[in-house]
This record gives C-alpha cells, structure tokens and sequence, in this order.
C-alpha cells in the first residue's frame, strides 16, 4: 500500500514551507526513516523522513507548498538487484589498475540527468553531459559548478582580419531568490518598526573586572564544565537580574493589557548560514554560568548545521544580540516582537577613561537597549541599562545576587 508523504503542520502560524532539497530521485528505493527531503518554513529547516521502505515517486519536485499537500508517494518496493552492467563495472573495478577497462558508450540511464534541485538551480541552461551522483546524475552542486566553468567548445573560425571583442571590465550580476527564512525576517524586522514606538538608550560599561575573572578561572572552569567562559553568560545572567528588577522590560503589550512574566526566557541571537536566528534559553534565571554556557554553544551548533526547531525559537521574553563579535562599535538594535526590549552588546575597546580624577585606560563596551516606549518609561530602561553595568563592573554582585 502506498504511503503519502504530506508537509506537515510546523508550528501554530506556520501555514506553508518551501521544498529546500530532495535527498532523493523519482523513483529510488528509500528505506524507512531515512530523509528524504528538506522543507524550508519561515522559522526552521525540516526533515521529512520516509515511512516506510519503497520506491519513491516526486509529485511536487519544488516550490511553495501548503500544510497538508502530498508532496510524493512511496509505494511498496525492495531495492533493485544490481545490474549485469554494475556487476561487470564492479568486476573491473577489481581487477589490476594496469588492466584494461572497457567503457560502455551509452552509460546509465541517469547519467546526466539532473536531480530537482539541479534542475533549479540550471534553469535554463543545458546540463553537463555526467554528474558526481549516483549513476553520473547531476546534483545541485554540478549544477553550480557547471555553471561557473568556462565553455571549451571551439569556437568558430574567423578571418585573421576579424576583430573579435574581448570583455576586460569583469562585471557580473546575478539573482538569488529569498529563502523563506529571509522574507520572515525582513516582514517581521519592517513590522517591528512600522507597530512600535522604539527608543535606544546606551550607556558603557568597563570589562575590567569581567575580563580579570574570566581570565583567571576560565582554565578551571572548562576543565570542570567542558565549556569554555564566554561573555555572553555574564551579560544573560546580569540581564535576568535587572529584569527581575524591573519587570517591565519583560513584559509584552497585549491589546489593552500589559503580560508581564515572573521568568527570563531569554532569546540569543545567532547568525546562521540561513540568517539571523533567535534560539530561546527558557528560565535562564535560575541557570548558572555553566548552564547558560552549554546552552548558548548547543544551539550554535544547530544553527550552524541547520538543525534548529520550531521549539528552538518559540517564545522568548527579552532578547540579546551581541554585535560585537562582528566588529561593531555602536548599534541601535530592533525589537524583536512581541517582545518590548533587547540588549546589543557591542566590541570591547581600550579607551582613556576618568578613575579616580586620573586618566587611565581600561576596556570599555558600548551598551545599547531599545525598548518599545509605549509601555516602557525612560526611567525604567535608564536604570535597567545602569543595573546591566553595576552587576558587569562588579560581578561578586552578579555571582551572590545582590
């Protein structure tokens, strides 16, 4: 009996996905739970992995699809036996290199025949005579390849008189289409801007003492923990103690009410291959450094595989992006709603700074906090920026809550 392979639902407003790859070819053999193809939302990269073992058939080979469309079938099936040609193939791959091999002429049926996803990417470009995929099909990435190799076909002749122009400029363009995920982002980012009230307000905070204590116990406590002693724990960590201080940096407006939250799930961004992504530590108040750290480096590397999920980003109270990693001095960093503040952390420079009445230079970060100045006051994002750099410049106060 077949199977239907139908996209399924991927979160409560998730209501299409785009067909990113199949790992698999109309009519392969698949194996249950093996992937067989990757759908693109606007949140998360999915997986769909087949149900049972069979052959496969493509209904819809790429594009948008809805949630509940049948995007192929697997019916009934057992791999094929090898081919008198593969079998030969095989006899000659073992036989001495200094043998001789015969080579057949007319190949494998699917040689040269592009999957769906070199299909799209050639468009209307012809394909290369082999691929690099099983049985010589053309994958994706031959497909680019081809692309971007130069012709070797001779060229007509001309006379010697002939002038035959030559490009010297270099300059070319080319069209990318949006994932998914890129549209999400800048609807949402163009929202933000369009819907609230935003306001930034900075202040610095010097990394002194932050910097010392790393410095002098980050050995340790990789040797204990297993993960290294970043900075952004200390800032998750001094930022749940100020919104704990003042709630309504952690609040969200929500119609005629004001949804205040008793814990910090706070969103880190992440910079994927994909675009910006906002994973979710959930009640990073009661975590510790080590917590917070394992947490952020975890989710790091799903982001980098293109492994997070819908969970992964659902949610979040207050945000904290950290421009610095990127060289940045100073941002002014969007709402990312329906949360009504976030945190932009920045780089750490020497800089002369007034101690004491004498001049001397210490690492000093630029702080930034935009909040939505509809319910959030002035007054309460000054003193939660300054609680941010009391805790920062001295952290015995960060590790002993006070």
């Amino acid at each position: 009996m077949s199977i239907s392979i139908i996209v399924p639902a991927a979160g409560e407003s998730v209501t299409e996905a785009d067909i990113a790859n199949w790992y698999k070819n109309d009519g392969d053999f698949v194996k249950r739970d093996e992937p067989i193809v990757a759908l693109e939302t606007e949140k998360a990269t999915l997986d769909i992995a087949a149900e049972q073992d069979g052959i496969l058939s493509i209904v819809i080979a790429d594009g948008t699809v809805k949630v509940g469309d049948v995007i192929g079938k697997i019916a009934p099936g057992s791999a094929p036996a090898a081919s008198a040609a593969t079998a030969a193939a095989s006899a000659a791959v073992a036989e001495p290199l200094s043998a001789p091999v015969a080579t057949s002429t007319t190949g494998h049926y699917a040689q040269g025949h592009p999957s769906p996803a070199a299909a799209k990417a050639l468009g209307s470009s012809p394909a290369p005579a082999t691929g690099t995929g099983k049985d010589g099909r053309v994958t994706k990435q031959d497909a680019l390849s081809h692309q971007a190799a130069p012709t070797t076909a001779a060229a007509p002749a001309t006379p010697a008189t002939a002038v035959v122009p030559v490009s010297t400029t270099g300059r070319h363009e080319r069209r990318e289409k949006m994932t998914r995920l890129r549209k999400t982002i800048m609807g949402r980012l163009v929202e933000s801007q369009q819907s609230t009230a935003s306001l930034t307000t900075f202040n610095e905070v010097d990394m002194s003492a932050v910097m010392a204590l790393r410095s002098k116990y980050k050995d340790a406590f990789k040797e204990k923990h297993g993960v290294g002693l970043g900075f952004m724990s200390f800032f998750t960590k001094a930022a749940c103690e100020a919104l704990l201080s003042f709630p309504i940096m952690n609040a969200y407006l929500d119609g005629d009410e004001i949804l205040f939250h008793d814990y910090c799930d706070v969103a880190i961004a992440v910079a994927s291959p994909k675009g910006l992504v906002v994973p979710v530590i959930r009640d990073a108040q009661a975590m510790s450094l080590a917590q917070i750290e394992s947490s952020i480096l975890g989710y790091a590397k799903k982001a980098k595989e293109g492994k997070l999920t819908m969970d992964d980003m659902t949610g979040g109270t207050f945000t904290i992006t950290n421009g610095g990693t990127f060289g940045s001095m100073l941002s002014t960093p969007i709402l990312n709603r329906p949360q009504s503040a976030i945190l932009g952390m920045h780089n750490i420079v020497k800089r002369p700074v007034a101690i004491d009445d004498k001049v001397e230079i210490r690492p000093i970060m630029y702080l930034a906090v935009t909040y939505d100045h509809r319910i959030i006051d002035g007054a309460d994002a000054v003193q939660f920026l300054v609680k941010i750099k009391t805790l920062l410049e001295d952290p015995a106060r960060l590790l002993l809550g006070v």
